[in-house]
């Protein structure tokens, strides 16, 4: 079992029980800005996302997924690494609205990336988010990664304005 503590939160594996607040947390309006294919508007599509992201421990050919939950096991978001392309993975998380601009992401993150790195038999990751997205940036330059490209690029299979980071052990 996964298993990341901090002093404030834990990173672990999904269990089925935590569509709802996967559900919950996912309807915030940067979620819907910033990552809209990660908006689950009922339940039931929270719960087959869930069931997949389960499926996937132990395997490194699709996202691994961790959900973050405080001491209390209130979900709050979660971290993920996500296989892009041969040795390349990238970095992504999510708070839900109402637990954001308390640390989370910052703490979940810096926690994260010495356990998934070697795990993955990787010395780096990148990370990439919309160049508006300040909250993330600030995540990732807290963390450590240093800003490679500012620019037009891909993101959600759109042209947009992105920030692509490198993090490197």
């Amino acid at each position: 079992m996964f298993m990341i503590e901090t002093n404030r939160l834990k990173i672990t594996e999904f269990t089925p029980d935590m569509a709802q607040a996967v559900h919950e947390n996912s309807l915030g309006a940067d979620n819907r800005r910033f990552v809209p294919d990660e908006v689950f508007e009922t339940v039931e599509e929270a719960a087959e996302t869930v069931d997949y992201l389960i499926s996937q421990y132990g395997k490194t050919d699709d996202p691994l997924v961790y959900p973050i939950l405080k001491k209390d096991d209130t979900y709050v978001g979660y971290v993920q690494a996500v296989p892009l392309e041969e040795g390349v993975w990238e970095i992504g998380y999510h708070i839900g609205e109402r637990y954001t601009k308390q640390g989370f992401a910052t703490e979940a993150v810096r926690a994260f990336l010495p356990v998934i790195l070697p795990m993955l038999h990787l010395k780096w990751m990148r990370g990439v988010c919309l160049a508006d997205n300040f909250a993330s940036r600030k995540v990732m330059e807290r963390c450590g990664f240093a800003l490679e490209y500012e620019g037009i690029g891909p993101y959600q299979g759109e042209e947009r304005r992105i920030c692509r980071y490198r993090y490197e052990v």
